[in-house]
């Protein structure tokens, strides 16, 4: 088989808004970043932890918002919980409710409300 595992394409009203969110959220870097003149539909920004490493978080542009939960969600394992929710809240992300019950991860959602888990620490 000679599949790798690239980039990790989502959609948003504004991706390069979105990437710098993510970008600082993870503490990663811009790889890719179309022209400042590029059209609107034609915008893309790339990020990584750096040139080399893959898979990447490609942010594409739409003209629709998120209106259903997400059907592929990212889960994140930080050193301690409570700190890094803290951090991502004040950093503009939003509780989620998809449904969770008593659960021990925490489900935020992004500025263009793509959810995503923090998990306990392991």
């Amino acid at each position: 088989m000679t599949l790798r595992f690239e980039q990790i394409v989502i959609d948003s009203i504004d991706p390069r808004a979105l990437a710098a969110w993510w970008r600082e959220a993870l503490d990663w870097q811009t790889t890719y970043e179309s022209p400042a003149d590029a059209p609107t539909e034609e915008i893309e920004v790339e990020i990584a932890p750096d040139g080399e490493t893959h898979p990447s978080l490609l942010f594409v542009p739409v003209p629709e918002a998120k209106t259903l939960k997400n059907r592929l969600h990212f889960d994140f394992v930080p050193d301690d919980q409570a700190v890094e929710v803290d951090r991502l809240l004040a950093h503009g992300a939003t509780r989620a409710d998809v449904g969770q019950k008593d659960v021990t991860w925490v489900v935020l959602a992004d500025p263009e409300g793509n959810e995503f888990c923090v998990l306990s620490a392991r």
